[in-house]
């Protein structure tokens, strides 16, 4: 079966006739409602602007519409999209679309595609018109009414006589569609052509209806395969994903936050003036759940003063230290000697004094995950690195495989568990060979391969795919048995035992689009943003959004003079999203990816009227914020900053 969806552009050999004899064409197509995660960009719009070129028609404009079929919103922006001097109009959709927009004006109205989909409503269509997916369209010669589904038998080659004040005689409830044929060909001028022509015949045998309602049906179920929902953007690592890890040059100066983690931040052991090495603790936990960090590198503290924090948006205590360029390291730094005597709360302690935090964005104290209180049947070690252009754990698990498989097991015998899985999205085939083949004999660890789609990465996302198991609302993985490490994570814990080196670095991916020469780098906690993009060449468009890990769950960075961080897995340099925010539609896409289960929309609306209590009752709480909703929203809506709002307000309400 070929993989269709909701509908396929005709071939050159259908089109051809219909384009003879027409000039002056504005293209509309659909962004179909109904999509195999294979690609976001459909290849129909741009085939069919080949053939018209080819054929030397001129083309007044063209556009891709979310929805075409909710004729409310289409028909609202139409004359502003469909540009003067136009003649015909070719429509690429369902057959939904194309009687939507053959209802607009008196332009000839022809449908460039079949429909070769599930019959009746296509997937979430917002029109009581139907398809019947015939899979030969007849919308492009009756002037955009169906034969097939407006007329109650189903003619194709005119009225039956049976006709009575312009109602079907099966149906006096329902209009004859072949008078409205008639008088929508006739004011035209299409109408003498229309009668000229032969007389057209169905091919009941070209589609199984049965055969695409299974179809799809299967479809679905695979694109569910592991957890409900999610979405497949368009990847772009191979921007970066093949440039192997370079060491960023020295920075003459670093700003390092004392709030690099979830929780309290650190408290400063240092002042200016202090002279301090690579790996010595200029700040000091605060608390359980908070961490210590370190000196990137060697020389002076200009100053410990409030600095512009990139992902919280304000100034943060922070210490500043001008690099002597001998990177000399702290006397402190030492490898652990016989680490395979360790016992699991030495493991933490070690971990907890080197201020390793979750380094996939979370920045969660490592050492504190690690103290479960509870029996662990396995870590998952996630390779999975879901969000578009992100290649820094890849790179990783490429070039330092070795240190990766120890921390693993450093982690395995820390929690005590029996068993180690690597999960690496199947992307990035080279990293899933490499381990397998170090981890062939190694008992207890495997590698598993799993299908790529966002947010795989999502601690409960990736249990729920990998162990079957649903961590319950207000409940941590311990709870469900499994314990969620990010792959430069445990890269960070064999750097701590084996060369006693706390986390003063990490790799980065310096990527996007719009980023001159992308990369991926060693980099000092602590270094500049602007100093990454500079080295990488500067950006190749100055309106380009400048984000702090992926497109996805990165935070904006309006002001690049702000410092790497433990967790900043990536610079991105991307297009801007031009589109603006229009009123909820209802379509209900934001509810089919949820992988959480929830229901965005009405999260949007609550927060619009100010009910919290609302969101509370609608589990806001559970919301982990990964922007599927609104990546998928037709509307454009912020949908994640109604969520944080709400969720803030909810506590608010929890705290009374």
């Amino acid at each position: 079966m070929e993989n269709y969806t909701k509908y396929k552009l005709k071939g050159s050999e259908e089109l051809r006739p219909f384009l003879e004899g027409a000039d002056k064409i504005f293209v509309v197509a659909c962004n179909k409602c109904f999509k195999e995660f294979e690609s976001v960009e459909e290849p129909d719009l741009s085939e069919f602007l080949a053939l018209t070129d080819e054929m030397g028609k001129t083309v007044t404009g063209s556009v891709n519409v979310d929805f075409l079929c909710n004729k409310t919103l289409t028909e609202k922006n139409w004359q502003s999209l469909i540009p003067e001097g136009t003649e015909n109009v070719f429509v690429i959709s369902c057959g939904l679309g194309v009687q939507t927009v053959a209802d607009f004006d008196g332009l000839p109205t022809y449908a460039a595609a079949n429909s070769l989909n599930y019959r009746g409503h296509h997937g979430m269509a917002l029109t009581k018109k139907a398809c019947d997916a015939c899979a030969q369209c007849y919308l492009n010669v009756t002037g955009g009414i169906c034969p097939v589904v407006d007329c109650q038998k189903s003619l194709l080659n005119g009225q039956c006589g049976g006709a009575k004040n312009g109602k079907c005689e099966v149906d006096p409830e329902k209009d004859c569609a072949w008078e409205k044929i008639y008088q929508r060909l006739e004011a035209q001028g299409r109408l003498e052509e229309f009668l000229a022509q032969p007389v057209q015949t169905r091919d009941y045998s070209k589609i199984n209806h049965k055969v695409i309602a299974d179809f799809v049906k299967a479809s679905r179920e695979s694109r569910l395969d592991g957890y409900y929902g999610g979405v497949h953007p368009s990847e772009n690592k191979e921007l970066a994903e093949n440039i192997p890890l370079v060491r960023f040059p020295e920075p003459d100066v670093v700003v390092i936050p004392l709030s690099q983690h979830a929780g309290a931040p650190a408290n400063p052991v240092v002042e200016a003036g202090d002279y301090v090495k690579v790996g010595q603790k200029i700040g000091v936990s605060a608390g359980f759940i908070s961490a210590n960090i370190h000196a990137s590198v060697s020389g002076t503290v200009e100053a410990v003063e409030p600095r512009l924090h990139p992902t919280q948006g304000r100034e943060v205590l922070s210490v500043v230290i001008r690099s002597d360029g001998k990177d000399i390291v702290d006397e402190s730094v030492k490898p652990v000697e016989n680490p395979d005597n360790l016992t699991p709360d030495e493991i933490t302690a070690i971990i907890n004094e080197s201020g390793i935090v979750g380094m996939g964005g979370a920045g969660f104290p490592t050492y504190v995950k690690l103290k479960p209180g509870k029996p662990i049947d396995a870590v998952l070690l996630n390779g999975c690195e879901c969000e578009p252009y992100l290649t820094a754990d890849h790179r990783v698990l490429l070039e330092y495989a070795d240190d990766v498989i120890f921390g693993l097991k450093v982690v395995m015998k820390a929690v005590e568990a029996p068993k180690g899985i690597i999960v690496i999205e199947d992307n990035k085939p080279d990293a899933i060979e490499l381990l397998t083949e170090k981890t062939k004999d190694i008992e207890n660890v495997e590698v598993l391969s799993v299908k790529t789609k966002y947010p795989q990465g999502a601690e409960k996302m990736l249990i729920k795919r990998v162990m079957g198991r649903q961590v319950p609302s207000g409940k941590l993985p311990a709870d469900v048995g499994a314990c969620v490490c990010n792959i430069s994570t445990v890269k960070a814990i064999s750097d701590a035992i084996q060369k006693g080196m706390p986390l003063t670095e990490r790799v980065v991916s310096v990527t996007g689009e719009h980023m001159k020469k992308p990369g991926n780098y060693i980099v000092k906690i602590g270094t500049s943003v602007n100093e990454l993009i500079r080295y990488c060449g500067g950006l190749t468009q100055e309106d380009a959004v400048i984000k702090m890990g992926g497109p996805m769950m990165g935070f904006v960075l309006p002001d690049t003079e702000v410092p790497v961080l433990k967790s900043t897995n990536g610079i991105i340099a991307i297009e801007p999203d031009p589109k603006q925010e229009v009123a909820c539609i209802k379509c209900g896409r934001c509810v089919d990816v949820c992988p959480m289960e929830l229901k965005p929309l009405y999260f949007q609306k609550f927060a619009n009227e100010g009910k919290w209590q609302e969101m509370l009752d609608y589990s806001v709480r559970d919301c982990i914020e990964c922007r599927c909703c609104e990546y998928i929203c037709s509307s454009k809506i912020p949908l994640v900053a109604k969520i944080k709002t709400g969720k803030a307000e909810v506590m608010k309400l929890l705290k009374r």
